[in-house]
């Protein structure tokens, strides 16, 4: 297979989401239950903190709060960004079936055509951009950037020192000088920042219930497509 060619500075900005966009599942979800299961203490602690942290998740404004205390538990005992890059890196090594039967088919080609034409492709995550790295590398989009959660030492384990999220991810985009943004994939209504301000927003594998929010908030006309998640909704591929 002949190289996409390297787009020009001028070329479409085109931004994916990771989960539920171009991967079936919440990848960094997967690598945090991985890391907690194989260890009786952890997996003790997430239990006895579930009550607290559990409901924290279910919220949008305090998601982050709960997920940062899941990740902790993950991740005590590991001694920064440097070894926890080693983990990720060993864990999609150990899972690669897994990961690869959930990177999405249509969704990559979708990846792939823009790469084609020659567009500015950019991956946008709240995952940690070491795990979207070695998850498209499989698939040979390792040198496509990655913007996520900025991961650093956090009493005793790791944290989102920046958590790539929402407002957040918009920010730190423009920051890298990916602020003009021609089209937005995304599934979620935390990424409305980034589908709004993209000039041709496109849902993809979308909650049900969040089905009708969307076409009031985003322009009238915007494509809300299932690209091949099956516990989700949009409009099925032809």
């Amino acid at each position: 297979m002949s190289a996409p060619p390297v787009p020009g500075a001028a070329a479409p900005l085109v931004v994916f989401d990771f989960d539920h966009t171009l991967y079936d599942g919440d990848s960094g979800s997967h690598l945090f239950a991985w890391l907690i299961r194989r260890n009786p203490l952890r997996l003790l602690a997430a239990l006895l903190l579930t009550p607290l942290l559990g409901p924290l998740v279910a919220l949008l404004p305090t998601r982050r709060h709960g997920i940062s205390g899941y990740v902790w538990i993950a991740t005590f005992g590991l001694k920064g960004a440097r070894e926890f890059n080693r983990v990720i890196d060993a864990y999609v090594l150990a899972h690669q079936d897994d990961v690869r039967a959930r990177l999405l088919p249509h969704a990559l080609e979708v990846f792939a055509g823009h790469r084609r034409a020659g567009d500015r492709v950019v991956v946008a995550t709240g995952a940690p951009p070491e795990l979207a790295r070695a998850i498209l590398a499989f698939v040979a989009h390792e040198d496509v950037p990655v913007v996520g959660s900025l991961i650093g030492p956090r009493l005793g384990g790791v944290g989102a020192v920046r958590h790539c999220h929402n407002e957040e991810k918009m920010r730190m985009l423009r920051e890298l000088g990916y602020g003009d943004i021609a089209i937005a994939y995304s599934d979620s209504t935390a990424d409305l920042p980034l589908l709004k301000a993209a000039r041709a927003p496109v849902v993809v594998n979308p909650k049900a219930r969040r089905v009708d929010y969307f076409r009031q908030v985003l322009p009238p006309g915007t494509p809300i497509l299932n690209w091949g998640c099956a516990d989700r909704a949009g409009d099925p591929l032809p």
